[in-house]
């Protein structure tokens, strides 16, 4: 059975994080990916050029050692591992998920924030906390989306959760209520 991506990412980036905090090492790790996740952004074609099986195998691993330069300890064995298995493609979701564990284990939730008019730093602030004592975080990091159409009120999407407070919901809510 073949694994789908995010399968991959999520598994990889578990285990990662597990490591990582067995080292006691979760932030150097964390800095590291991120460091990667750069040279990814820069170099967005880099995943798919090292796992092309029509690549010169002594090509790929140049390329591959050029971009160990940068890294020691878990992440240089860990990134081996992934080159290992042909999962250097995978790499920005694997990055995504150990980072998603991360903020978790700081206390941090993210999310968005969607209003129908631009919110000031202090309502922006302020539904933060209140997002993060709800949600039971100590901080939420919230980014800002602008929608007319919801009329106005707030949708706050984080950790899986919508929480719906738009007058255009509230307002079809009693559309469908007043139509039984």
């Amino acid at each position: 059975m073949k694994l789908d991506k995010f399968t991959v990412g999520k598994r990889y980036g578990k285990a990662l994080f597990e490591l990582a905090m067995e080292e006691q090492r979760l932030t150097e790790v964390y800095q590291e990916l991120m460091t990667l996740r750069q040279v990814y952004q820069d170099l967005p074609e880099f995943g798919q050029i090292i796992t092309d099986n029509h690549l010169d195998i002594h090509e790929k691993r140049k390329l591959f050692d050029q971009l160990l330069k940068g890294f020691d300890g878990t992440v240089k064995n860990f990134l081996e591992i992934v080159y290992a298995y042909n999962r250097m493609d995978d790499l920005l979701l694997i990055i995504d998920e150990y980072e998603r564990r991360f903020d978790e284990y700081q206390g941090l939730v993210l999310g968005t924030v969607t209003t129908a008019v631009a919110l000031s730093d202090e309502q922006k602030t302020a539904i933060e906390e209140q997002i993060a004592h709800k949600l039971g975080y100590k901080q939420a990091k919230l980014e800002a989306a602008i929608d007319p159409e919801i009329l106005g009120g707030v949708i706050v999407e984080a950790n899986h959760q919508v929480i719906d407070g738009s007058i255009k919901s509230q307002l079809d809510y009693l559309r469908q209520q007043m139509g039984r």
